[in-house]
């Protein structure tokens, strides 16, 4: 029997944001809608979500900075944007601060069903399924916990954090294939989610600065590579 997703709405619009709330409950959603960032980013700490969705502009806290704040504390939990722009400079930061997916409004309410239909089972399937211990230099990653520690650092990783260390540890001291990272892990090969790549290579480099003898390696036109001296 499948279990019933909870949602945080954060949406200023008063009619807009009680007729999706409305929606998304008829489609068996639990959802709670707040009307600013501020009192969203409040909510979000309150509750386990599986998923959020935040308009860009809004009053006290825009859709962006609530994303990055909730990212600055460690969370993964998938973020979708509704906004009125398209522009590719928005895009592009919504991609960086952890975005799952945009729509611009106004919108289909069966494509954004779709939607998170869609970024639900990727939640879902980058669990990491097997438990297996690497060591990388004077680190240790337990793939079942998506713990990252050494004897004085101690890091649990986010679902995608944890399922990219996983695959570039599967290929240490070699070359893991870009494109196999983004189907495998994003299941899209394309422009913004090798951005979103990106921005989680950042992380992992920044996790393991600890030991200067391990490194995350760009390799032109290839991917990545982890090595440890």
């Amino acid at each position: 029997m499948s279990v019933t997703k909870n949602i945080l709405l954060v949406e200023d619009e008063e009619n807009f944001g009680s007729l999706l709330q409305n929606y998304l409950r008829l489609s068996k959603y639990n959802v709670d809608w707040q009307k600013d960032g501020a009192l969203g980013y409040s909510a979000f700490f309150k509750k386990d979500y599986d998923l959020c969705i935040f308009d860009i502009m809004m009053p006290n806290m825009d859709g962006f900075t609530l994303a990055e704040k909730i990212r600055a504390k460690g969370n993964d939990t998938p973020i979708l944007f509704l906004t009125a722009k398209n522009m590719k400079e928005d895009i592009i930061r919504g991609y960086k601060v952890g975005a799952c997916d945009y729509l611009n409004k106004p919108f289909d309410i069966e494509v954004l069903l779709l939607k998170l239909d869609v970024i639900l089972q990727k939640g879902a399937s980058i669990s990491t399924p097997i438990e297996k211990k690497y060591s990388i230099g004077e680190y240790r990653f337990e793939t079942s916990t998506r713990m990252l520690q050494t004897n004085s650092f101690s890091k649990k990783l986010s679902p995608k954090e944890g399922a990219l260390l996983l695959l570039l540890c599967q290929h240490l001291n070699d070359v893991t294939p870009r494109e196999k990272a983004l189907t495998q892990i994003w299941e899209e090969d394309n422009y913004f989610t090798t951005r979103s790549m990106d921005v989680y290579i950042t992380k992992l480099r920044k996790y393991l600065s600890l030991d200067k003898n391990v490194e995350i390696k760009n390799v032109h036109s290839s991917g990545y590579g982890l090595f440890v001296k």
